[in-house]
C-alpha cells in the first residue's frame, strides 16, 4: 500500500529507531538468541500475564520472521511518519507505546472470556498508529495493492475493523495464527485515546490572544536568537499541496485556522504540530 503521494515519505526520528530497534532485535533472535524459550519469555501471554507482566512491552520486539517484521515496519513507516510530524516525536513514541500495551491489556480482557493465544509483534500498536492517521485525515486518499483503487483513510479503517473482527469470529481463522484481536485492540486503543484527549482539551483554557502575524513566534521558540529575526510568513516558510501531502495539507488547514479565527483559537496539539514542523525546516535550511 502507497500513499497517494508522488513523493516518498521522508523518515522521521522515532519512525527511524523504532523500526532499528525492531529489525535488530529480530535479528538477534534469528542468530544468536535461537532458543524457542527466550521468545517465549518475550511474547504476551494472556493465560500466563501475571508470571510476566513484562511481556506487555516486550511482545513488540517480537516478530513471526522476516515477513512479519517487514510488513509492520514498512506499515509503520508509510503512516508513522506523517502522525510523528503532525503529534510531536514525544508524544509520538508515547502514543505508540500505549497502543502496543493497550492491545495486550485488550487481549488480557478478552482472555477473561475467551481464550486468546500467546501475541508477538508489533501489529496493534502500527494499527494504532494508522488509526491515529485516520483521525488527522480521514478524507486523506489511499492505494491498496494491488487492487489500486483510491480509498479514503476513514473508510481504509472502518473497513479494517470490521473485517478484524470478523476474522476474530470465525473459527477457520480465530486459528490461523493471526492475533486479530491485537489488531482489533490497538485501533481501540488508539481511538480511547483521541477521545479522552478530545474531551482534555475541549476543558483547557485558550492562551492569550495575540496578533496572527506573530504566529511565526510558535515556530521558532526552540530557535532562540539563532532564528533568522526577519519576520516570515507562514505561508511562504510552508508551502504543500493538499489532498496530496497529509502533513503540507494540515499545515495549510492551521494556517487558514489561524488567518480565520485567530492564533488563540489552536490547540495545544495543533500548536505542537506547527513547532515540530517549524523545526524540520529548520533543519532542511540548515
Amino acid at each position: 500500500m502507497t500513499l497517494d503521494n508522488p513523493s516518498v515519505p521522508r523518515l522521521t526520528p522515532w519512525v527511524t529507531r523504532l523500526i532499528a530497534i525492531t529489525a535488530v532485535a529480530q535479528l538477534l533472535l534469528e542468530t544468536i538468541f535461537t532458543s524457542p524459550g527466550i521468545v517465549l519469555t518475550l511474547s504476551m501471554d494472556p493465560a500466563g500475564f501475571l508470571g510476566h507482566p513484562w511481556g506487555a512491552l516486550t511482545y513488540l520486539l517480537v516478530h513471526g520472521g522476516l515477513l512479519h517484521l517487514g510488513a509492520n515496519m514498512f506499515w509503520l513507516y508509510l503512516f508513522g511518519t506523517a502522525v510523528e510530524t503532525r503529534m510531536g516525536s514525544r508524544t509520538f513514541l508515547w502514543y505508540y507505546l500505549y497502543c502496543g500495551v493497550g492491545t495486550a491489556l485488550f487481549a488480557l480482557l478478552i482472555n477473561t472470556f475467551l481464550p486468546v493465544g500467546r501475541m508477538i509483534g508489533a501489529s496493534g500498536a502500527v494499527f494504532g498508529v494508522t488509526l491515529a492517521f485516520a483521525m488527522f485525515w480521514p478524507d486523506q486518499e489511499l492505494v491498496l495493492f494491488p487492487i489500486m483503487i483510491p480509498i479514503k483513510a476513514r473508510t481504509l479503517m472502518i473497513g479494517a475493523a470490521v473485517v478484524e473482527l470478523v476474522l476474530s469470529q470465525v473459527p477457520v481463522f480465530a486459528r490461523d495464527g493471526v492475533a486479530h484481536e491485537a489488531h482489533l485492540g490497538g485501533m481501540l486503543a488508539g481511538w480511547l485515546f483521541f477521545r479522552v484527549q478530545r474531551v482534555w482539551v475541549g476543558r483547557t483554557t485558550p492562551l492569550p490572544r495575540r496578533q496572527v502575524e506573530q504566529a511565526v513566534v510558535l515556530q521558532q521558540t526552540a530557535q532562540g536568537h539563532e532564528a533568522d529575526p526577519r519576520p516570515t510568513s507562514l505561508s511562504r516558510s510552508f508551502t504543500g499541496r493538499p489532498g496530496h501531502d497529509p502533513v503540507a495539507a494540515e499545515v495549510d488547514r492551521v494556517l487558514d485556522k489561524i488567518s480565520s479565527t485567530g492564533i488563540d483559537s489552536l490547540t495545544p496539539e495543533e500548536r505542537r504540530f506547527l513547532d515540530e514542523v517549524s523545526k524540520r525546516k529548520q533543519r532542511d535550511l540548515n
